[in-house]
């Protein structure tokens, strides 16, 4: 078994150098891999599937020959892309997956998560969030004209940025107890999420048992995957 995990690539057109590391990730370690979870914010922006965005076709057309190698594919909503539909999942052949989502590695109850939902101490964010994720919001954006939604697109986007910059870097962290209740709820032993860009693996112990919280990196200045196979588990970075 040997299982990879990444997120927060922010994929646009402005960053080709992160868009070359990631096709060259598929065509490389991917190759091998029994799967690959893509944990979120897999696009810097996504306006709904039928946007037309030469970057989006690049990358579902190599993310299709993966999964037609043999290559099962899963992705998950980031905070970014929430809009990423049926369309995209079927042209790029990924499995779309709840947030959060358990699985199974090494005969171990695993919890996946993208992560912002664990930053509840950002209560500005959660209530933005809630109002977002509604199924009623979700119809509504998505109905509406692309103009419409790219002008809100650039709104959310500036405002996250300007909020961000001015908070504590414990509001936008993600809070313990909410971390406890989330594994103790689920059964878990193990947490991979992303979304914070603070890459590390945190060893915990809940209910005098030791457990472990990984936190994926975003690609930026390095890339970075987590590989889980027999051994256990690896957090690496590598250049763009």
């Amino acid at each position: 078994m040997r299982c990879l995990f990444i997120s927060d690539l922010h994929l646009e057109t402005g960053r080709p150098d992160i868009t070359r590391a990631f096709l060259h990730c598929l065509e490389t370690r991917a190759r091998d891999a029994e799967a690959l979870y893509i944990l979120g914010d897999f696009f810097e922006v996504w306006l709904g599937d039928d946007n037309p965005d030469p970057l989006a076709d690049q990358v579902s057309d190599a993310l299709l020959q993966l999964s037609r190698a043999g290559v099962p594919i899963y992705l998950m909503h980031g905070n970014r892309d929430f809009l990423i539909g049926r369309d995209f999942c079927r042209r790029s052949g990924c499995t779309l997956l709840n947030d959060p989502t358990i699985i199974e590695l090494n005969g171990e109850r695993v919890l996946l998560m993208h992560g912002d939902s664990l930053c509840i101490d950002d209560t500005e964010y959660m209530r933005m969030r809630r109002w977002l994720r509604n199924p009623l919001s979700l119809f509504i954006l998505r109905h509406l004209p692309l103009k419409t939604r790219h002008r809100i697109g650039r709104k959310l986007r500036n405002e996250s940025q300007t909020r961000t910059r001015y908070k504590a870097l414990d509001i936008t962290d993600v809070n313990d107890g909410e971390v406890v209740r989330m594994m103790r709820s689920h059964r878990v032993t193990t947490l991979i999420h992303g979304h914070t860009h603070r890459p590390a693996i945190h060893p915990l112990e809940i209910d005098g048992q030791p457990v472990q919280r990984i936190v994926l990196g975003d690609w930026d200045e390095s890339g970075w995957v987590l590989e889980v196979d027999e051994d256990g588990y690896r957090l690496e970075s590598f250049a763009l």
